[in-house]
């Protein structure tokens, strides 16, 4: 049960899309005076109508509370609303949940350091619909006192999934580009898979149930392989990379023949042979670690 917001430190969020309302939704929910903005503002209609008071600027929104979430499109909408309004943050906590990179990151730690405003940058791992609930995850970095401080508010929106990474402002994008390249990694991999099948007359709704299977017995290797990396150490516990390279080349060729997609699969192969040439042929799957560090030519 919430409660009374007279308990509930207020919070104001800049940007209404489905996030940035999500994230509003669950501070209401939990009791928060929510002081909401958009450049629409007939976004705000439902939040107010839950009891939200709707900014009539930008401004006005970060003055009425001394927590500010900004959830917007890009980092170039980041710093296009909150510059004009520098002298309005002067003293308060931002919390930008904005998609960005670490440089960007560490670009608005910098600035809000010069403006007196103290910075978490964030990032958020779940669908709109699941903030506020266990379900989400709400990765914030910078000062720790602050985060600290904020923690009450913010575990409205995800509760015991909102965490703290450190002080280096670039680690929640570091995590969060991280995240995003092992989901892509598996989707794409599945739809190659489905291509495959696809071509012949498999239905991807039947492929989906063996290739769940393989995704979870795919995570076991995550941890060895983990361990394997901080050590520096690649043993072949369960086959030497040469072994992997010979079932690569037999994707590519299948793609090929198949008439589907092999781009993806000339990419492990391409990854695969570069790793053996450099004498890694031997060793576990993780060496390939190698190549992952190597800026592209």
């Amino acid at each position: 049960m919430s409660l009374s917001s007279a308990s509930r430190a207020p919070v104001t969020v800049v940007g209404l899309g489905l996030m940035g309302q999500a994230l509003a939704t669950a501070f209401l929910a939990n009791g928060h005076p929510t002081t909401v903005w958009n450049r629409s503002a007939a976004k705000a209609g439902d939040l107010v109508a839950k009891g939200a008071t709707l900014a009539g600027s930008v401004a006005s929104a970060v003055e009425a509370s001394p927590l500010v979430v900004v959830c917007v499109s890009d980092h170039d909408a980041v710093h296009g609303l909150l510059e004009p309004v520098a002298s309005s943050l002067a003293g308060r906590t931002l919390v930008n949940l904005t998609t960005a990179t670490s440089v960007q990151a560490r670009d608005t730690a910098r600035w809000a350091g010069t403006i007196g405003s103290v910075y978490l940058d964030g990032a958020i791992l779940a669908l709109p619909q699941a903030i506020g609930t266990a379900d989400a995850t709400v990765l914030c970095s910078g000062p720790e006192a602050a985060f600290e401080e904020h923690l009450p508010t913010l575990r409205a929106l995800s509760g015991d999934g909102t965490v703290h990474l450190g002080e280096d402002h670039a680690l929640s994008a570091l995590y969060d580009m991280s995240v995003l390249s092992v989901m892509w990694g598996v989707l794409n991999g599945f739809l190659q898979g489905a291509a495959l099948l696809g071509a012949a007359n498999v239905k991807a709704t039947t492929f989906a149930s063996l290739a769940t299977t393989a995704i979870g017995v795919t995570t076991g290797y995550v941890s060895a392989y983990a361990r394997q990396i901080d050590e520096g150490r690649y043993p072949a516990a369960d086959a030497t990379l040469a072994v992997h390279l010979g079932g690569m080349e037999h994707l590519a060729q299948e793609s090929r023949a198949l008439g589907v997609n092999t781009e993806l699969p000339d990419l492990f192969l391409d990854l695969a042979r570069r790793a053996a040439a450099g004498g890694r042929a031997g060793d576990g799957y993780a060496a390939m670690i190698e190549q992952f560090r190597e800026p592209s030519a």
